[in-house]
């Protein structure tokens, strides 16, 4: 496993908690959005991945999660969410001004990822897993409703492998609550926003997604693709596989998919 060093950095609303997995050589810098409710202490396998593939790795806690400062769960704009890492993008870029930077979003993380592309850019490619593009038809039902249901996620949709859930469960930094009004405005405003602002152009673009994948379903996320996809865009969707394809059954191979097309489009 890559050594882990821990840090925090001034957010958009207070101390945003940050880390990184180096190596003394590396070819690119891969940066980590996590998605909603949980944090990044759930990527170490995924950043050993990169490590191993030849990139040094870093990533944020967002506003409101795992353990930044922020009322828990709470967005009020996914634009501070971009702008905190854009931060750690920028400090990365301090630390190695000569490597391409390459961004990985998971989710509510590959939102904010598609969002980071469109307004920030200077990326080298772009990885959106599961991503919250195009139409969720959770969030409509969500906003729709008078009262937002305290119902628990169920952890059998993120991943056939049981001790996945499992050890979702029992993770105290992981968001176990509601949804809150403000985050689901914020979360749909930042969705028509991706889908208003145009193509990715010559950005590379890798989508992987589970065909299985309940939570945030592949037919909703492949019209916010649709309206966002650029001239180098790549697909895979894994047969039989849920949310979480980072952390599937088959997690070895989507691994290796991914660090193999970065390598692909890394001089």
């Amino acid at each position: 496993m890559a050594a882990v060093r821990e840090w925090e950095f001034a957010g958009t609303h207070g101390a945003v908690t940050a880390r990184a997995w180096t190596r003394p050589d590396p070819r690119y810098v891969a940066v980590l959005a996590h998605g909603y409710g949980e944090h990044l202490g759930r990527y170490h396998h995924v950043a050993d991945a990169l490590v191993a593939a030849g990139a040094t790795v870093c990533g944020p806690d967002h506003l409101g999660h795992g353990r930044s400062a922020g009322e828990p769960v709470l967005i009020e704009d996914v634009a501070d969410v971009v702008a905190d890492l854009h931060t750690l993008v920028a400090s990365a870029r301090d630390d190695h001004p000569d490597l391409p930077v390459v961004l990985v979003g998971h989710s509510m993380g590959g939102l904010v990822a598609a969002r980071y592309a469109q307004t920030r850019g200077g990326l080298a490619a772009l990885v959106l897993s599961g991503p919250v593009l195009g139409r969720w038809g959770a969030l409509e039902d969500l906003l729709a409703a008078a009262t937002i249901p305290d119902d628990p996620i169920d952890t059998a949709t993120l991943s056939r492998d049981p001790a996945v859930g499992a050890a979702y469960a029992a993770d105290p930094l992981v968001w176990h609550g509601p949804f809150k009004r403000p985050t689901l405005e914020a979360l749909d405003a930042a969705l028509r926003a991706a889908r208003d602002a145009g193509g990715l152009g010559a950005l590379p673009t890798l989508w992987v997604h589970g065909a299985d994948d309940r939570l945030v379903p592949l037919a909703g996320t492949r019209t916010g693709i649709d309206a966002l996809r650029g001239t180098d865009l790549t697909e895979i969707v894994y047969p039989g596989a849920r949310h979480e394809v980072f952390n599937e059954t088959n997690r070895a191979g989507v691994l290796s998919d991914v660090t193999t097309w970065i390598a692909s489009r890394i001089p």
